[in-house]
């Protein structure tokens, strides 16, 4: 058993109601001035992230990379990007934030290794049926000459989910081969979960970090590192079809929980038990909880509310449905709103009510300007949910720049974007990298402070954004995130609540058992407050000004103290 003890985590059960800040790296500070942000970039704003308030960050990947997918096409999983650091950085940065009374939560990425990974080179170099590609899915090709894929199977970036190679040994070398699965972009070969070898190596991965102090893991694509690859191989009609008992062909099969209770196993050797959140994007709620089962995982993403529209009803319903989610898998629930995938939820809420996912990427492709938003109506909103999910028991996940009111920056040039769905659409979708441009720490200086020029630019309206153009500012938000998460941790109580207001159109009212209360007004105009509420004890209201006497102003949430 591995006796490593993380100083900064004795309490085993920290991360049930945590607050946990997500930071893209590569995005928040840059310390080496090259354009890109760096783990002593991190390191160096450690005093800002304490006093922000949060109990852990999680990083997004830091590994070496050649960027193909941002990070997420791992060349080294046991080691650091050079342009972000080395294993030193690395540690040094875990020591200021377990001073700070901070954990440290690392990405890791078990469903594909990158093409430059040691593994794959050795498969591209090695025979069909060798040992070296059966830690992958190489397959021969269909038609009268392997020309066509092993399958129809799409891939989530655009294009078709196979790649073909030129073999390098044998009677066929320099003539095109076998095809490799990659449901990603064709740099982030699937690995082979099935072979032994793999799974002894992540665990070997996991034993790697948490020796190095980590805390936990967040697990990207957690539902599809194991697939139906029985021959032949199912069409992508029956990939459409969903199935709840975990026999789909790519997607949360049952298999997977197998690998990670041996996760789970290695987990536990610490003291206390890193912890693990799985990113698994899974349709039906009682197959999500499996994988936060404490046998397994021990907590799962829901991104229920990210996905909703800004509705008292809908949000009821949702958290309702969650708690009992968490407390039938014996977890805590999750709460987030913007991340590195997705438009940041400020924006997502200045569009006009009913915007669906075709309508978004419409946005997006216009520059921000169809359809007409209405940014100051989605800050509004923005808080006001925020506020009202950082009351709810479970933990909070938030990401970096929230705390300033960032938008997407949706105008980026064409000639910027970086992200993989970009040039696999045909320049059709346009990707995640409005939301991944670099913070604006300082409003005039150059490059707002981040560092050198950045590898995404930055738009002149990040000034007004800028963390010293709030701090100490009434009614900012980062004085509005920093006094919520002040008072969040100072009135948090047992992971329970109970609805004061059940069914009314536009107020949700719920109360935790400490008799701390939360009141969220979802309509436009304002409302009356009951009777029952003391307005003497509002500690914290999501408007940009004081409450008016008597009244909850519209999409508006405050926190009533016991």
């Amino acid at each position: 058993m591995n006796e490593h003890v993380s100083k900064s985590a004795p309490d085993a059960h920290w991360w049930r109601q945590a607050a946990v800040y997500q930071i893209y790296p590569r995005s928040f500070a840059d310390a080496t001035g090259d354009g890109l942000g760096d783990l002593p970039g991190v390191t160096s704003r450690m005093g800002y992230l304490q006093e922000l308030g949060i109990d852990a960050i999680w990083l997004s990947p830091f590994y070496p990379s050649a960027l193909a997918d941002g990070g997420y096409d791992v060349d080294d999983y046991r080691n650091v990007d050079p342009r972000l650091g080395t294993l030193s950085d690395f540690d040094a940065m875990v020591a200021a934030a377990h001073a700070a009374n901070i954990r440290v939560i690392a990405d890791v990425v078990p469903n594909h290794s990158s093409n430059r990974h040691e593994w794959f080179t050795a498969a591209l170099a090695a025979a069909p049926g060798s040992p070296e590609r059966a830690r992958y899915h190489f397959h021969d090709g269909l038609g009268e000459n392997g020309e066509l894929p092993p399958s129809d199977w799409p891939s989530h970036f655009g294009g078709s989910a196979w790649t073909r190679i030129n073999e390098t040994t044998g009677e066929n070398a320099g003539a095109p081969g076998q095809w490799y699965l990659h449901l990603f972009a064709s740099e982030q070969p699937d690995l082979n979960w099935d072979n032994p070898e793999v799974r002894e190596d992540f665990q070997t991965t996991l034993r790697f970090w948490a020796d190095r102090g980590v805390d936990g893991f967040r697990v990207d694509v957690a539902h599809a590192l194991v697939k139906d690859m029985t021959l032949p191989l199912r069409s992508k009609p029956s990939l459409e079809i969903l199935v709840d008992d975990g026999t789909d062909v790519l997607f949360d099969r049952d298999e997977v929980h197998e690998i990670y209770a041996g996760w789970r196993s290695v987990l536990n050797e610490y003291d206390p038990p890193r912890i693990a959140v799985a990113e698994a994007w899974v349709p039906f709620t009682h197959r999500r909880l499996r994988y936060a089962q404490p046998t397994g995982l021990g907590q799962a993403f829901n991104f229920d509310l990210l996905q909703a529209p800004f509705d008292a009803t809908e949000f009821r319903s949702i958290v309702a449905r969650c708690l009992a989610e968490a407390q039938a898998s014996g977890a805590s629930s999750t709460w987030v709103f913007s991340n590195h995938d997705v438009i940041r939820h400020a924006s997502r809420y200045s569009l006009p009510d009913g915007t669906d996912a075709t309508a978004l990427e419409a946005w997006l492709l216009s520059g921000g300007s169809e359809p007409i938003s209405d940014p100051v109506r989605g800050l509004r909103r923005a808080r006001a949910a925020t506020l009202f999910m950082l009351g709810l028991p479970g933990s909070a996940y938030l990401y970096q720049g929230e705390e300033l009111g960032l938008f997407e920056v949706a105008d980026l040039p064409a000639d910027a974007l970086q992200d993989p769905t970009w040039f696999r659409t045909g320049n059709t979708v346009k990707g995640r990298d409005g939301t991944r441009v670099p913070l604006p720490w300082k409003a005039r200086d150059t490059h707002f402070g981040f560092g050198a020029a950045p590898w995404l630019p930055q738009p002149a309206w990040f000034a007004e954004h800028a963390v010293d153009a709030q701090e100490a500012v009434p009614g900012s938000t980062l004085e509005f995130y920093r006094s919520a998460l002040t008072w969040r941790r100072r009135l948090q109580t047992h992971e329970e609540l109970s609805w004061i207001s059940a069914s009314e159109a536009t107020l949700a009212h719920y109360q935790r058992p400490n008799g701390w209360a939360v009141l969220t007004n979802f309509g436009a105009a304002p409302v009356d407050l009951p009777s029952s509420v003391d307005e003497s004890k509002i500690v914290v209201c999501s408007g940009a000004t004081a409450p008016v006497p008597g009244q909850l102003a519209g999409e508006t949430t405050i926190w009533i103290a016991p």
